[in-house]
């Protein structure tokens, strides 16, 4: 007999940062106690261009090509030797606070990574993070990373 109800979700998003990494591992292990699968999220965007004249050519079908080199690179980065079978990969072009938003409807949960940037940075969540954790529909982690040993 197949259960009726939904699939549960866990939401990460990940852009290549040491943060993102850590919260891939902690989403995959919470997935893990609770029985959900992980929609992995990498998002990226084509530059804007300047104007009319000076802006720079825009090769979409290059941009994407590089968006999913780096998704590939960043899931063997956490998962060199083989990817948990409950994981869903999924790569989106938008901004990704509006990508991992809208990606929280329906989630369990959503985790993200905080980038921190010297020491004032440090005191505050990055913009993407603190905009999931304003704007989701669902309950968010933030993850920082692990401090390096050598500092």
């Amino acid at each position: 007999m197949q259960s009726t109800e939904p699939e549960r979700r866990v939401v990460v998003g990940v852009d290549g940062s040491p943060s993102s990494y850590e919260a891939l591992r902690w989403a995959t292990r919470y997935a893990q106690t609770v029985n959900a699968v992980v929609e992995v999220i990498h998002a990226w965007d084509t530059p804007a261009p300047i104007g009319w004249s000076s802006g720079p050519t825009i090769d979409l079908e290059f941009d994407l090509e590089q968006a999913r080199q780096r998704f590939a690179e960043e899931l063997r980065a956490v998962f060199p030797d083989e990817r948990p079978a409950a994981l869903q990969e999924r790569l989106a072009k938008g901004d990704p606070s509006e990508v991992l938003i809208r990606a929280s409807e329906g989630a369990e949960i959503l985790v993200v990574g905080r980038r921190g940037r010297g020491n004032f940075a440090r005191a505050m969540l990055g913009s993407v993070s603190q905009r999931c954790a304003q704007h989701a529909v669902c309950p968010v982690v933030v993850v920082r990373q692990e401090r390096d040993p050598a500092h």
